[in-house]
């Protein structure tokens, strides 16, 4: 019984020991880094007028809406005011009171103040905001203050564990653990930020707070959620460290953020566009568009050629070159690998600077754009002197109408301006270009939808279009 007893232990114990070397325990971490995490809370005026109207709201579709609007006494309008207050996070990076946060945090707020753990308060000024990575740089006025220590995110793996502390709902220095779920993660018109996703618990209020790995190095700003109920759903989304110092060492020396640019629309090479250009793989970006003077035209890239290296820096997606041209300082010159016309080759282009009040080079997926068409039931028509000028374009014809697979892709009045790399000017020239592409294969097709121009691929079948009578 004796030996029973001691052997129920002693397995008692080992299990214990293997649960300890599974878990991770993040108390030494919250105890050392806790203190540098701070909270903010921001106030803001909105200004409004009460309505003029002397009847209740009505929505315009109401019978009443315009007897009302008629006949009932005009009330001047009233200039009315109320404050608006919001709460976020952010974490102190210097001892002298620089905190970095997220620019949706601080915006347009007319008040900041940041409470530190040891509960005391401090007005808090904006030296920067970049909303297009969404980072900001605030400064209070102290000193001797506990900092973080910055990480590599480069280093991370993905199911490596990471802990986010922020001020969830208002709840001060919360703590949520999770792990890595993936890297260089991007999203909708989120250009120029390779996320970290995390399954750390993010909720409203965490904006801002940092992500830390288990050496205590913060790797990532928390920045985004994915819910459907504005809670958290396991998908949370942090700005990589180093690209938050990089905008934050730009604001913190001349007030705004550089970036650079080369004039091109491009889009996502999938396999059949992949299959049209002749390329192996589906990597790269496809160029759909050039802005004409531009960083790019002068360095005679074209419409059609796919960028597979920028810089010595490989393009895997689409997504990537954005971020690697907003990341090249203007003025630099830099060595382009193409792919065209079934050839890789090289050019030389001079980088750009990207203006301050828009975003001008963008990516493009092609979702949004025109596509398809070939030997499929179209019925197309060329187009007018008049046409071509209003579009600036040499040639292309139009869509009047599509028919089966199509009309799944094209709609009237899209303009078809290009088959692979070569520029269309008439019907018999678009029916003789697709003469030459067998059956089967996917044909790459240059399509202009009002101001979007992109490509989509379409596979051919032995169907001729036809042109419109």
């Amino acid at each position: 019984m004796l030996k029973r007893s001691f052997a129920i232990i002693l397995i008692s114990f080992f299990a214990q020991q293997v649960l300890a070397r599974e878990l991770p325990d993040f108390t030494d971490l919250v105890e050392k880094q806790g203190a540098a995490v701070v909270n903010i809370s921001t106030t803001q005026t909105i200004r409004d007028s009460q309505s003029g109207q002397g009847f209740p709201n009505l929505p315009k579709s109401d019978p009443f809406f315009e007897f009302f609007n008629r006949f009932a006494p005009q009330i001047p309008q009233v200039p009315h005011e109320r404050e608006s207050q919001s709460l976020g996070s952010g974490f102190i990076i210097s001892a002298d009171g620089y905190i970095l946060t997220n620019a949706h945090v601080v915006g347009g707020a007319d008040g900041i103040t940041v409470r530190l753990t040891d509960k005391r308060e401090f007005k808090a000024k904006v030296i920067g905001i970049d909303k297009r990575t969404d980072v900001a740089l605030i400064k209070i006025e102290a000193s001797g203050l506990p900092k973080i220590t910055q990480g590599d995110p480069n280093t991370l793996k993905v199911g490596e564990w990471v802990l986010a502390i922020g001020s969830p709902f208002g709840f001060d220095n919360s703590v949520t653990a999770g792990i890595v779920s993936a890297k260089g993660r991007s999203l909708p018109q989120e250009n120029y930020v390779p996320f970290i996703q995390t399954d750390a618990a993010v909720n409203p209020g965490n904006s801002g707070g940092p992500l830390f790995n288990m050496k205590g190095e913060v790797i990532g700003i928390n920045s985004q959620i994915y819910s459907r109920s504005g809670g958290y759903m396991g998908l949370s989304f942090a700005i990589p460290i180093d690209v938050a110092m990089d905008v934050t060492n730009q604001l913190r020396t001349s007030g705004k953020v550089t970036r650079g640019r080369i004039g091109v629309t491009i889009q996502e090479v999938t396999r059949d566009l992949a299959e049209s250009f002749g390329l192996g793989k589906t990597s790269g970006a496809l160029v759909s568009n050039v802005e004409k003077g531009g960083a790019a035209d002068k360095a005679g890239i074209q419409v059609s050629d796919v960028i597979l290296k920028f810089d010595g820096k490989a393009i895997a997606s689409s997504t990537d070159l954005p971020r690697i041209v907003a990341a090249t300082h203007p003025g630099s010159k830099v060595t382009v690998q193409l792919w065209r016309r079934g050839d890789s080759k090289e050019v030389t282009l001079v980088v750009g600077e990207m203006p301050d009040d828009k975003q001008t080079a963008q990516a493009d997926d092609g979702s949004s754009a025109g596509e398809s068409v070939a030997r499929l039931g179209l019925v197309l028509s060329e187009l007018s002197a008049e046409q071509k000028n209003q579009l600036q374009v040499k040639g292309g014809l139009v869509v009047e109408d599509a028919k089966g697979a199509a009309a799944r892709e094209l709609r009237p009045g899209d303009v078809i301006l290009a088959v692979g790399n070569t520029e269309i000017t008439s019907l018999a020239q678009f029916n003789e270009t697709l003469k030459q592409i067998a059956k089967g294969r996917n044909v790459a097709l240059l399509v202009r939808r009002e101001d979007a121009t992109s490509y989509i691929a379409l596979k051919l079948d032995e169907k001729i279009a036809r042109e419109k009578e």
